[in-house]
Order: C-alpha cells, then sequence, then structure tokens
C-alpha cells in the first residue's frame, strides 16, 4: 500500500509564499498523473493542480497563475509552489492520484494564510 506524506504548510500572510512537498513509499509519480487537493472548513475537498506521469501540468482557475506543480521522479516526491496566497487558500492540502482508485488519504498539510 502506497503511503502519501504531505509537509511544508504553515502560516503565512497574504501575498507570501510556501512550498509543499508530498512524499510516496514507491515510484508512482512516474506511472500515475497525480494532483493536489486541498479542503477548506466546512467545503468539499477539491482539486487545485495536478500532474501527469509525462509532466503534463494542469491548474484550477482559482490558483492559475499563483501556483506550480512539479515533481522529482528520482525522489519520489512532488511539490506545490504556491505563491500571492490568499485568504481563501486556507485549507488542509493533500495529494493523491486524479485517476481510477485513490490511495488512502495522508494526514495533509494545514495552509493558513492570515495577518
Amino acid at each position: 500500500q502506497v503511503q502519501l506524506v504531505e509537509s511544508g504548510g504553515g502560516l503565512v500572510q497574504p501575498g507570501g509564499s510556501l512550498r509543499l512537498s508530498c512524499a510516496a513509499s514507491g515510484s508512482i509519480f512516474s506511472i500515475d498523473a497525480m494532483g493536489w487537493y486541498r479542503q477548506a472548513p466546512g467545503k468539499q475537498r477539491e482539486l487545485v493542480a495536478d500532474i501527469t506521469s509525462g509532466g503534463i501540468t494542469n491548474y484550477a482557475d482559482s490558483v492559475k497563475g499563483r501556483f506550480t506543480i512539479s515533481k522529482d521522479n528520482a525522489k519520489n516526491t512532488m511539490y506545490l509552489q504556491m505563491n500571492s496566497l490568499k485568504p481563501e487558500d486556507t485549507a488542509v492540502y493533500y495529494c493523491n492520484k486524479v485517476q481510477g482508485i485513490l490511495f488512502r488519504w495522508g494526514q495533509g498539510t494545514q495552509v493558513t494564510v492570515s495577518t
């Protein structure tokens, strides 16, 4: 069973930046399309960015131009660079597959954008 561990969250002021990491226990990023999801309090989990096994990226309109998804297949790690953060980006961020049967969800990493 693949394990996913998200890290890099924290408290940041509006306009600030954070870099999230998703470490996997297996070599999945060269096989599966993977994505970053987020869930804000009282809201459903949403996909904000994804990257195919070949490196093609897609973004939700709400983060386009501010977030960048990338991966390092050799390190079994995926990243989310978040710039120009807004209070509405506050959520717990998770990584997982974007197609087929998902892996078990990790614990996520909390991102809070506030003054």
